[in-house]
């Protein structure tokens, strides 16, 4: 069986299926631990779960310890969890390994086994058709928005959309760090309500001055305003040049799509839908906002830049990016001003 999206796996907890083994591969550690979270909620009693939840890494752990945990029967309980973190840090050739996979052959009806992996190595095949293999690699922009108001409803906090949408672009998608962000705000609020003006304030981050205005001002071909807010943005904590341009070249490249599109002859009114297309059938890794956000953007974008322009802008932001991580003499900000200054003028401007 191939790898199931932490959607299904979720669906099979609320119909009460808990599987003996869980393999969970993917860099959102956030949500491999909310995942582990509910498999706990939906295998323990919480008056027995002290007893029964025992997490480890597998670092610490040799074949006879890994042995023992797994083959200890739950206390006052018919089951218990165990959690072994990192797997990918024993080596290939481990004993270690050879006990997990005999393990795996016949696991104990009592344990609930979850195995997590967040390094860059492929998936264990062994472990992975043992498993349910259960991947968390990030979610759908559309996805994020009701994550984090599912997350304050857990806090008891009601976050309105608008909030959720300007956390999203203050924080830059990054789950770990919007979490982090998000429970700063439900420990400062007082009415049981997150509001915009809130998210502002306590982020640190005003409506208007975000990666994603900046970059909507550079597709508008206002160099000033670019100019304005990357004074802004550049330096926020947690942010890098590298990001910026990462950012900014995904809608260009999505912004040269469009401009493609329409030259080749499909009508601007059914640019948006082309594009559409185009991102459900490639579900490119670059972290975006909604895609009908990012679509009307780069259909509208596709109307100000030529071809030719666009062409010239990636380069030049291609050339901003290696500078970055190559150069020690200029500064991100210098950089960042030196590309968004390199892009072509419109020619009625020019």
């Amino acid at each position: 069986m191939g790898a199931v999206p932490l959607e299904k796996a979720y669906a099979a907890l609320r119909r009460g299926e808990v599987a003996r083994v869980y393999y969970l591969t993917g860099h959102e550690h956030v949500l491999i631990d909310e995942f582990i979270e509910a498999v706990a909620g939906a295998t323990l009693d919480p008056a027995a779960r002290d007893f029964n939840l025992d997490v480890r890494a597998a670092s610490d752990l040799d074949g006879e310890a890994l042995h023992a945990l797994v083959e200890t029967p739950p206390m006052l309980a018919e089951r218990r969890v165990v959690v072994l973190r990192g797997i990918d840090q024993w080596r290939k050739n481990a004993k270690v390994r050879d006990v997990l996979y005999r393990y795996l052959d016949d696991p104990s009806p009592t344990t609930v086994l979850a195995l997590t992996q967040t390094g860059d190595d492929g998936a264990d095949a062994r472990v992975a058709a043992a498993a349910v293999h259960v991947t968390a690699d990030g979610l759908k922009p559309q996805h994020m928005l009701r994550w984090l108001q599912r997350r304050a409803e857990r806090g008891g906090v009601v976050l309105d959309p608008d909030a959720a949408e300007h956390l999203v672009a203050a924080g830059g998608g990054e789950l770990g760090h919007l979490a982090v962000e998000l429970d700063k705000l439900l420990a400062a609020s007082r009415d049981g309500r997150i509001v915009v003006a809130d998210v502002a304030r306590l982020v640190g981050v005003r409506r208007g001055e975000t990666v994603h205005d900046w970059v909507d001002a550079v597709l508008a071909r206002d160099t000033g305003r670019a100019l304005e807010l990357l004074e802004v943005v550049v330096e926020r904590s947690g942010t890098t040049g590298v990001q910026l341009v990462m950012t900014l070249g995904t809608a260009l490249v999505g912004t040269r799509l469009a401009r493609a599109l329409v030259d080749a002859g499909t009508p601007w009114g059914q640019l948006p839908q082309a594009l559409m297309q185009r991102l459900r059938a490639n579900r490119p890794a670059a972290r975006l906002r909604s895609w009908s956000i990012e679509v009307d953007a780069w259909a509208a974008a596709a109307r100000r830049w030529p071809a030719d322009h666009l062409d010239d802008a990636i380069a030049a932001a291609g050339a901003a990016d290696r500078r970055l991580k190559s150069t020690t003499v200029m500064d991100e900000r210098g950089i960042l001003a030196s590309m968004t200054l390199a892009f072509p003028r419109p020619r009625a401007a020019a």
